[in-house]
Formats: C-alpha cells, structure tokens, sequence
C-alpha cells in the first residue's frame, strides 16, 4: 500500500511540476519595456508554464532585470546566447524549453491576461490546429503598418491565412502558440537575407501545418522607429518578395494546372517587379490585366473586362493597394474564379 501511495504521489509531483507551455522571450537592448512585457507574461491567468528569457548580448541593463525575474520567480529562466540575432535567441530557447507547447513573445510586446489560457484550451480542443494566433492591437503611429494589422487581423480561418499567405504575414509573431513537433519536424526560424517569422510561416504551410486565429484581441503590438522591421534590411520589400517567390512557384506549380503559365493582373512598374521575382523562379507570364491596356507600349495587355471564362486562364494579381486588391478579388469571384484554384493575389 505505502508503495502503490508513493507512485501516485510521484506521479501527482511529476506532472504539476512540468509546464505545458514554453514561453520564449527573446530580448536585446530592451530595458525600456522589458519588465513591462515580462510581467505581462507573469500574469497570466493560465499558470502552467515556464518563461524563458534569452539575453542576446544587452549592454543596457536588461539582463540585470531579467535577473530579478529569475531570482524572485520560479517559472522563470535566463538563457544567453551570444550569436547575434533573434534567430539564434530563439533556438536557444526551443533548445532548452520542456513543454509540448510552444509561445514567442517579444521585448516590448503585451499580452492580454486571458492570452494563454484562450490559446491552450483551443489548441486542447482542436487537435487538427497546429498553430494558434490572435488579432492584436496596434501601438503605434506608422500608418503603413496600421493597414497591415488591420488586414491582418481580418483573416481568421486556416483557408484564410492560407490563402492570402503570399500577399503578407498572416500572424503576428508574438501571438503564436504552437506545437512543439511542428518546429522540431519542419525547423524553427532560419538565419538569412530574409525576415525569418515570414520564411517560416510560408514554410509551415508549404508543410500542411494548420493556422487558426481567434477572432479577440489579446495582445498589444507596440512599434517604434528603431523596430528591426524598418531597420534591418532582411525585413524591406525586396526581402520580402525574394523569399516569396520559390515558395509561390511551388504553390503554382501544385494548384495551377496551366502551370508554368500565369496572366498577371497590375500592368504597372511596381506590379512588373513583383512578378519579376517569380518569373525567375520558373513561372511565365502569358499577359497583363489592367484598366489601361495602353500602360506599356508594345505589352500584351488586356482589359479587365474581357478577360477569359473561369477555367481558362491563372491569375494572379501583383496589386498591392488595399483598397483595389479587394475590389479585384470581388470581380474575379463574379466571375466565378475560385481563390487558390483559378487565382492568387500576392
């Protein structure tokens, strides 16, 4: 009897010691705001889970804050990584986490108390969903970035993400929690000229891993000047649209039966680089759609208004205003073209 009572006691001890979730929180230089989003994470009303703050070589003070956290709170650790870089931070991180689930926060991000426990019980609830997100709230006074978390924030099924994948990111990087498996089957963030958050999201999906964002806010996203998002040059447009273009080969070539042939929508210089990027990586474009068919001399351009039946043609559309992004989208679905099946916008 005394046995069969230390087992269950052993057992009651191993799992309400072990974390069901890996919180990583990388930080650089963040003393301004990083007790801010680490108690943000502290806070939460679900528990069960480990923090892993991961000091990349700061000079500022972070890493005495992030010892007072370690030291008065034991679901915290502090990990340093010495190779420069959110990249390398992160894996760190993964590398020394326990749990099956997997969370990224940011040094200047905060999240909403109710975060974690919503994410958890859905993933707990939907095992089909690998990778669970949220809308977020916008802190900041860049307007191009405003527009991006307001489109964002919009798609909230996997079809939805998936779909609108190459035009931007579809899930905000803090927001994610997700299955340990999937980084550990598919690969975490990547080191290289392009920004890692997008490369593996479009990696993951090229993989079948399954996205879901629940329709709250539950995050403040706070942006800044000195963001590496506008700093760096792994995060400009060229970056972008680089990384894009072998993934959008690939996602033409397995759901374009007309493949390597493409009618581009956008006949103007900025729609033409874009495009550019994926004729490189093997796609041909047939010819151009736009309202003015007289935008490029000697082009082979058609008028939006007679383009070919449904079935006929692959388009897709290198718009990339908002605003006439959507009304081509609309139009293309009058006339019966399917999203993902007889056209992409990108």
């Amino acid at each position: 009897m005394k046995k069969k009572r230390l087992f269950v006691y052993s057992l009651f001890f191993y799992f309400t010691i072990m974390p069901e979730i890996s919180v990583i929180l990388p930080f650089f230089n963040a003393c301004k705001t990083l007790e801010t989003s680490v108690l943000s994470v502290l806070n939460q009303r679900f528990e069960n889970f480990e923090l892993i703050l991961v000091d990349n070589n700061s000079n500022d003070g972070s890493l005495h804050i992030a010892k007072k956290f370690a030291d008065s709170d034991k679901r915290v650790k502090l990990l340093s990584e010495y190779r420069q870089g959110v990249v390398y931070a992160s894996m760190k991180g993964l590398e020394y986490s326990s749990a099956g689930l997997i969370a990224r926060a940011d040094a200047d991000d905060v999240w909403h108390p109710d975060k974690l426990k919503l994410q958890y019980e859905y993933l707990n609830k939907n095992p089909d969903t690998d990778v669970v997100s949220c809308r977020v709230n916008y802190v900041g006074n860049f307007e191009g970035m405003r527009k991006f978390v307001l489109d964002t924030n919009k798609n909230i099924s996997h079809k939805e993400i998936s779909l609108n994948r190459f035009v931007e990111l579809q899930v905000i990087n803090p927001t994610i929690l997700f299955r340990k498996e999937i980084a550990l089957k598919y690969g975490f963030y990547k080191e290289g000229d392009f920004p890692e958050d997008y490369e593996m999201f479009l990696r993951w999906l090229e993989n079948g891993v399954k996205y879901r964002k629940l329709p709250y806010v539950l995050l403040d996203w706070y942006d800044s000047e000195n963001r590496l998002t506008r700093t760096d040059k792994r995060y400009s447009a060229d970056a972008f649209y680089r990384v894009k273009a072998g993934y959008l080969m690939r996602f033409l070539q397995e759901n374009n039966i007309f493949f390597p042939d493409i009618v581009v929508w956008g006949a103007g210089r900025l729609s033409r680089k874009r495009a550019a990027y994926t004729v490189s990586s093997g796609v041909h474009i047939k010819y151009f759609i736009d309202v003015d068919i007289n935008k490029i001399d000697g082009a082979n351009i058609v008028n939006y208004k007679d383009i070919p039946e449904a079935g006929e043609v692959y388009v897709v559309s290198f718009v990339g205003n908002r605003g006439a992004r959507d009304k081509i989208k609309e139009f293309l679905r009058s006339k019966n073209y399917c999203e993902g099946k007889d056209f992409l916008t990108v």
